[in-house]
């Protein structure tokens, strides 16, 4: 029974944490430059065991990377478009394609595969409506096999947050 377990586990892709692992992660994700020594204070452990953890968070891919996040309007990045895609054709061969092509374009910052009406979820970038245009009409519309693009301008940001674990 303890291998059924195991295997469902790993097919999950999930990883079992303890309070002590909850804790470290959401120090490090209220501050990725957090010492081990500050982390370890506050979880109350000594710091070999927190490097440990933190170590083996890394290796099951629990912690993918360490990021600075940056406020879009101070870095020439004011406008952000939220643009949903859809497809013509739906299969492998073409889908995998339109992604390799998203994953080139440096305006898109976020990418989803979502349900519904549309296929695909892009969060854009850009300094401004000029440089939306151009990257709409010269870039994006270029794609091959785009169906429908549909955009939507973010007026004001309410929440953004990449914390999980609270």
């Amino acid at each position: 029974m303890e291998k059924d377990g195991q295997k469902e586990k790993a097919a999950t892709g999930s990883v079992e944490l303890d309070d002590k692992d909850r804790a470290i992660l959401k120090l490090l994700q209220a501050n990725a430059k957090i010492t081990v020594r500050e982390i370890a204070a506050q979880v109350h452990l000594s710091t070999t065991p927190v490097h440990e953890r933190i170590r083996r968070l890394e290796e099951t891919g629990v912690i993918r990377q360490y990021a600075t996040l940056l406020d879009h309007s101070k870095v020439r990045k004011g406008l952000l478009a939220i643009c949903y895609v859809s497809l013509k054709e739906h299969n492998k061969r073409s889908g995998a394609k339109f992604i390799k092509t998203i994953n080139e374009l440096p305006e898109i910052i976020e990418c989803y595969i979502i349900s519904g009406e549309f296929d695909f979820q892009l969060k854009v970038a850009v300094a401004d409506m000029d440089a939306y245009y151009d990257f709409h009409v010269n870039k994006l519309g270029q794609v091959e096999n785009i169906g429908h693009v549909q955009s939507t301008f973010v007026m004001g940001v309410v929440k953004q947050t990449h914390q999980l674990i609270d």
